[in-house]
């Protein structure tokens, strides 16, 4: 027999932690023994659910990875050389593409796709707005102009029912953002492309070993694009990475990266400068990194996915807050965030900020996602600008002003709550002890209204 959940009904009718607790225990396990450790809010004075820190970020193993860290040194080797090959070799593998171009960053690796694949000025790219700021400034950066299209606040990802009418003769690729590790609906994105012969570019940066039909993230489009920043899954402090299949465009994005040489040519027989190019190749030291970061990869990978299915579980019927939705298609999520909403109204209108902050005294690190990025000033700014002025007319300025209007979005924005994720990596015990948290600010909050 399955375990019975309770209702929300039978939720909001247990009134108190007490009571709650009763019915958990005659319902089923759904919420567990949840109710212990009522009493006072922590940030108004009371005891915190936990005082135990989550575990810190990045992990490394203090004998094997200073080693490699220290053999690079010795070596006197520091620019790319072998051990970046290694790395580009290895993740490539890992992810099923032909080839892996390591970078400096994760900003860098989409710069560097965009070029490759020849999109500039003239040329329209779709791209959602919730993301970091890299996956649109970027597009701005080659000469493009990013078009936005909404989110499905149910899923946190660009909603493709609203694509289609954001296409125009100048649209030449998607650039569908797997935020927060959780997977775009990849089939409807490439049915799209493939209508209307457009180019995808998936920003992986947050999506390491994310699946879409059991098939890695950011080997689905044209290119794929991932970060090992500081805060990432697989880091290095900075770097970056484009893989993809077509041997041509990897020679071409290799040779944007590396000052517009050729790829693998001799040196003595080289043809010289062979594109307008930049400097953004990865150091010995961030490969060496990177591999001894690779070898935990995995398992921190299905404990996140795991723990997170368990999370979810346990706060879906909790009045006020919405669990995230995932794609049919989604086999794995890497969350590099946990993502919820908060609807202010059911917690008697204690307004996000001060939800946040009885969370975070509780014991629970937390965030509120990110803004609106259509309404950030570089988006106005860089529309002013004198090279834009130059590039493109009043009218496509204007309609690109236009079309950057995400109603969705911008709700999403005000209700966001994202935990980050090394909280995924502890124990099924401390899932219960978030879930804890945030039942407990839910029934004192008439404490904080």
């Amino acid at each position: 027999m399955k375990p019975s959940r309770l209702t929300r009904r039978q939720f909001v009718a247990a009134t108190s932690l007490g009571s709650l607790a009763a019915a958990a225990s005659q319902a089923g396990p759904a919420y567990g023994n949840l109710g212990q450790g009522a009493g006072k809010l922590a940030v108004l004075g009371g005891k915190p659910v936990r005082t135990k820190r989550f575990s810190g970020w990045p992990i490394w193993d203090k004998e094997n990875d200073e080693e490699q860290v220290v053999a690079v040194l010795r070596s006197g080797v520091w620019s790319r050389s072998r051990i970046v090959a290694e790395f580009e070799a290895k993740y490539a593998e890992l992810l099923g593409a032909k080839r892996c171009l390591a970078t400096t960053n994760g900003t860098m690796a989409l710069v560097t796709a965009l070029s490759a694949l020849g999109i500039g000025v003239g040329d329209e790219v779709l791209v959602g707005p919730y993301t970091f700021i890299a996956s649109v400034s970027t597009i701005f950066q080659v000469g493009a102009l990013p078009i936005m299209v909404d989110t499905d606040p149910e899923t946190f990802l660009v909603n493709p029912d609203r694509m289609e009418a954001k296409i125009t003769p100048n649209t030449k690729a998607i650039l569908p953002v797997h935020i927060y590790g959780l997977p775009a609906n990849m089939d409807k994105i490439n049915a799209i492309a493939k209508k209307h012969n457009l180019l995808v570019v998936e920003d992986a940066c947050q999506a390491w070993l994310a699946e879409w039909r059991g098939k890695k993230c950011g080997t689905l489009g044209n290119l794929g694009c991932f970060s090992f920043q500081n805060s990432k899954h697989l880091t290095c402090g900075e770097g970056g990475a484009v893989v993809g299949d077509d041997e041509a465009v990897m020679n071409r994005a290799f040779s944007y990266h590396d000052f517009g040489r050729p790829y693998n040519e001799p040196k003595p027989s080289a043809p010289g400068i062979v594109r307008l190019g930049t400097k953004c190749r990865m150091t010995e030291f961030q490969a060496a990194i990177l591999l001894a970061q690779m070898k935990r990869l995995e398992e921190q990978s299905n404990r996140r996915w795991e723990n997170a299915r368990y999370l979810t579980e346990k706060i879906r019927e909790i009045p006020g807050i919405v669990v995230h939705k995932l794609y049919d298609g989604v086999t794995r999520a890497a969350y590099h965030l946990y993502p919820f909403r908060y609807h202010a109204e059911k917690f008697g209108g204690v307004p996000r900020a001060k939800f946040l902050a009885a969370l975070r005294s509780e014991g629970v690190p937390c965030s509120g996602g990110y803004s609106p990025l259509n309404r950030q000033p570089f988006f106005e700014n860089t529309l002013n600008s004198q090279n834009f002025q130059r590039m493109y007319s009043r009218e496509q300025l204007d309609r690109c002003r236009e079309q950057n209007q995400c109603p969705d979005n911008d709700a999403l924005c005000t209700q966001a709550i994202g935990l980050p994720q090394n909280v995924l990596l502890g124990t099924k015990e401390d899932m219960d002890d978030i879930a804890r948290a945030i039942l407990k600010i839910y029934e004192n909050r008439a404490e904080l209204a």
